[in-house]
């Protein structure tokens, strides 16, 4: 695997551990999603378990080390993740690695226990994997890794070596992203700056469904469609990717509604539709109409009828454009 062009100042901050044999034996890699922190952690991991790597610190790829390491099967190499996708890392996950870890690395250098996403350890996981963090084996490296700090408990964040990814300057990402897209400006603003979810949202099928919901949702502005059965049908689609679209049309309506010539839109390939609407709509409402959606977001967090959230915002949205 080749380091993203953005992450070589990082990497250079990991590697001055390796050379100043000052190696973090709890390491936190934490930062923003969509940015390449996990392609980081692994890229590290095998760096620190492989037999000859290159001048810059990167692994070899062709040791017995790494080809090891390929073929998932590298005795001092272990990757804790959630069993399914949105799923906790449980306490029977983290009391098998403890029992792993009881055996010393059978290998001459780093043994590398890989934990991702780190806020997804629920509290027994993270109280069990607490006593191992006090307690370290020899030549064991943990590297945790998250978007979400403040979802770690603070026992867990004060044993750690806090290592923070910061977004990536536009300049570096770009020439990556028009690679693949001739909409790299388009998608790198949906995506916040973060280059892997631009990349994301450059594919096909997320760009259609953008379009779709955004039909709908000018639909439903225009009682064309019933907020209850939009709300029906946006079911099927990720909640947070839908709320962030949601969000920032607000915002460009707002940019719309108050600048002449508005700049940094989220959405530059919308706005005929959204300059035609903006005028239409009572601008102190739209503020009000934002705060739901930010309440919303918050929402997310707690076991809330997603049918009835979306019911709610979807019927705000309509009384809005009704009254103008």
């Amino acid at each position: 695997m080749k380091l993203y062009p953005w992450q070589h100042n990082d990497w250079q901050q990991l590697q001055n551990y390796v050379t100043q044999q000052r190696v973090p034996q709890a390491l936190l890699i934490n930062g923003a999603l969509g940015i390449g922190k996990q392609h980081l952690a692994e890229q590290f991991a095998h760096a620190l378990l492989c037999e000859r790597p290159k001048s810059d610190g990167v692994s070899c790829d062709e040791c017995g080390s790494c080809l090891l390491v390929k073929a998932q099967t590298h005795p001092d190499f272990m990757d804790v993740q959630p069993e399914e996708v949105g799923k906790n890392i449980t306490i029977a996950q983290i009391r098998a690695l403890m029992e792993k870890l009881t055996l010393k690395p059978q290998f001459e250098r780093y043994r590398v226990i890989l934990i991702h996403p780190a806020d997804a350890l629920n509290n027994a996981a993270a109280n069990a994997f607490l006593k191992f963090l006090e307690e370290p084996t020899e030549r064991t490296v943990l590297i945790l890794v998250t978007h979400r700090l403040n979802k770690l408990p603070a026992t867990i964040k004060s044993r750690c070596q806090k290592f923070t990814v910061v977004m990536p300057d536009k300049s570096l990402v770009l020439p990556w992203l028009l690679q693949q897209t001739n909409n790299a400006e388009i998608v790198l603003n949906l995506a916040q700056g973060a280059p892997l979810l631009a990349q994301k949202y450059a594919t096909d099928e997320h760009t259609q469904q953008r379009l779709d919901c955004f039909a709908a949702w000018l639909s439903v502005a225009k009682q064309q469609s019933h907020p209850v059965i939009v709300a029906e049908q946006w079911l099927k689609l990720p909640e947070a990717t839908l709320l962030f679209w949601l969000s920032s049309w607000v915002i460009d309506l707002m940019r719309y509604r108050y600048q002449t010539a508005p700049k940094n839109l989220y959405h530059a390939d919308l706005n005929v539709a959204l300059s035609e609407l903006a005028p239409r709509l009572n601008p102190i409402k739209l503020i009000e109409f934002y705060d739901l959606l930010l309440l919303s977001r918050r929402r997310l967090e707690t076991p809330i009828n997603k049918q009835v959230l979306w019911e709610e915002i979807l019927i705000a949205w309509a009384m809005l454009n009704r009254s103008g």
